[in-house]
């Protein structure tokens, strides 16, 4: 596990970008694992700008999305459709029949959770997975819990997520309680793995998760510890605690 801690949020935002810009030049079919959240808009808006400057081409990308709240539609302002459409997809001239993203208004949630599998092993799994953390350890929808599913599947968000999403809605009641998410398993074959954390309120977690030389259903993110090529890039604030621990240095690489 690589760990980088960026001076700011938009510094973290740059080298995530870079990275992934990378990626697309050393494999421009590449199958790419996108989420959603406050904290990837920053990579968002430096992908779209390199691609308005000519140095980046999505023409043969293929996307696959973690996550969609269940029962909210695509044209929802408050859903995970809307939201990579107006922040990425809209701006980038990636192909309509390469963007994918859980339907949360499937009648047949079962159905729907096969079939988006079945997408992703038909483009031979993903390449490059970019992930945010939950305050609670989630990653996607991975809730912590008892046990961690392996695929796509419908979940129960827990309250930690329920509040913290509730600042996209007008009301902590509004929040879907109920959400399609890629499985860990399928996480966990991505082929490279960029885990985004920033802010205060994220610190606590990256400690926690970094300190630990265990995995745990607990904190779903402790998974990645077992992966052979991931990425941890923090900005300070979320890197906070972790360096207080550290004094600085011990593992971390400076940005």
């Amino acid at each position: 596990m690589k760990i980088m801690i960026a001076g700011d949020y938009q510094e973290m935002s740059s080298i995530a970008a870079n990275i992934i810009a990378e990626e697309i030049k050393k494999k421009p079919d590449l199958v790419l694992g996108l989420a959603t959240g406050s904290t990837p808009l920053g990579t968002y808006r430096e992908l779209v700008r390199m691609y308005k400057e000519g140095k980046l081409d999505f023409s043969r990308v293929i996307t696959f999305n973690l996550d969609e709240y269940y029962g909210l539609s695509p044209t929802d302002p408050r859903s995970y459709h809307y939201y990579m459409y107006t922040n990425f997809f809209n701006h980038v001239n990636i192909k309509p029949e390469n963007i994918h993203i859980p339907d949360g208004m499937a009648k047949d949630v079962e159905e729907e959770c096969r079939r988006y599998d079945e997408q992703i092993q038909k483009a031979g799994g993903i390449d490059l997975q970019l992930l945010g953390i939950g305050v609670n350890g989630h990653i996607g929808f991975n809730e912590p819990g008892d046990e961690l599913l392996t695929n796509t599947h419908l979940t129960n968000l827990a309250p930690d997520t329920i509040k913290a999403n509730a600042r996209f809605f007008e009301s902590i009641d509004e929040v879907p309680r109920k959400a399609i998410t890629v499985g860990l398993g399928t996480i966990m074959k991505a082929r490279k793995i960029i885990l985004l954390a920033s802010g205060r309120e994220k610190a606590k977690i990256m400690a926690e998760l970094l300190d630990e030389d265990a995995v745990s259903t607990k904190v779903p993110a402790s998974f990645l510890l077992l992966h052979r090529d991931v990425t941890v890039l923090m900005d300070k604030e979320a890197a906070n605690i972790y360096l207080k621990k550290k004094d600085g240095c011990c593992g971390t690489v400076g940005v």
